[in-house]
């Protein structure tokens, strides 16, 4: 039997900024994000995938009806090159919906911050510390986030090929390679099974890696959820959901909640953070 591998594509959805340069706390305000989410995509077959993305997007661009469209110029260096979902235009997101929405072998993860909690639990940490030169930097957040989600997902296979989608200009790799380590110990801590999988860690584009465009749009439909309240798009691809975690939802439990497919997450689900 040849060995086992998996391919895991991550990406973000929103941004981990609290502050603005000079101090301010912008949480929630015009430009800025409420919510800070990390989604993984499982895809089983991703040559398959990159063929089927390839070819979309090969039509869109000799479509006549998209002619001289601003954003299909490769100069613009947006879908000419990659999709995106905040970037292509609404006809050409519905085609990439249909695409991932027919596409089998495909499992999304993702991991839900309130930037409200994590703005309360920087400032406690501020005051526990005492320590006036911390600063809190976005990386922070980010970092903290990967090994809850991968800390269940490093023992699955033989082998495990991780992309990350580029962050800014910066190499992040030793960086991610301590937050997997810390996954992996998490998850021997808590289940006392050692994780002997392979894990091959790459960052790259998503001009590179058709799993990075699919996993951008699914990260777009779970953040027009959570900042617009519009369940449509995440509805459409439910199907391909495995787990979607609510971390700062600690009404019941302190690890927050956990939706999939015995517990959807629609617009209702989340009405009781509006009267906050």
């Amino acid at each position: 039997m040849p060995p086992d591998k998996r391919h895991y594509f991550i990406d973000e959805a929103g941004d981990g900024v609290l502050f603005n340069k000079r101090g301010r706390v912008i949480v929630g305000a015009e430009g800025n994000s409420r919510f800070f989410i990390l989604g993984l995509l499982h895809v089983i077959d991703p040559s398959s995938l990159d063929d089927e993305l390839k070819a979309l997007r090969k039509r869109v661009l000799s479509d006549l009806y998209f002619a001289g469209v601003p954003s299909l110029q490769p100069e613009r260096r947006k879908t000419a090159l990659a999709f995106h979902a905040k970037d292509d235009l609404p006809e050409i997101r519905k085609m990439v919906f249909d695409l991932l929405n027919r596409t089998s072998g495909l499992r999304f993860y993702a991991l839900v911050r309130d930037k409200q909690s994590v703005l309360a639990e920087v400032r406690e940490s501020e005051r526990e510390k005492r320590t006036p030169n911390y600063r809190y930097h976005p990386n922070d957040l980010y970092e903290g986030m990967v090994p809850r989600l991968l800390r269940n997902r490093l023992h699955k296979a033989d082998e495990i090929d991780v992309v990350f989608s580029q962050r800014g200009k910066k190499p992040r790799t030793k960086a991610l390679t301590q937050a997997i380590e810390r996954a992996r110990k998490n998850f021997y801590r808590k289940h006392k099974i050692s994780s002997n999988s392979q894990v091959n860690i790459h960052v790259g584009s998503p001009e590179r890696y058709g799993g990075l465009q699919a996993v951008d749009y699914f990260l777009w439909a779970l953040q027009r959820l959570y900042e617009r309240g519009e369940e449509r798009y995440l509805m459409y691809l439910w199907h391909h959901v495995r787990e979607i975690v609510d971390a700062d939802d600690r009404r019941v439990h302190g690890y927050g909640v956990y939706y999939g497919q015995r517990l959807p997450l629609d617009a209702s689900a989340l009405a009781w953070r509006k009267k906050q």
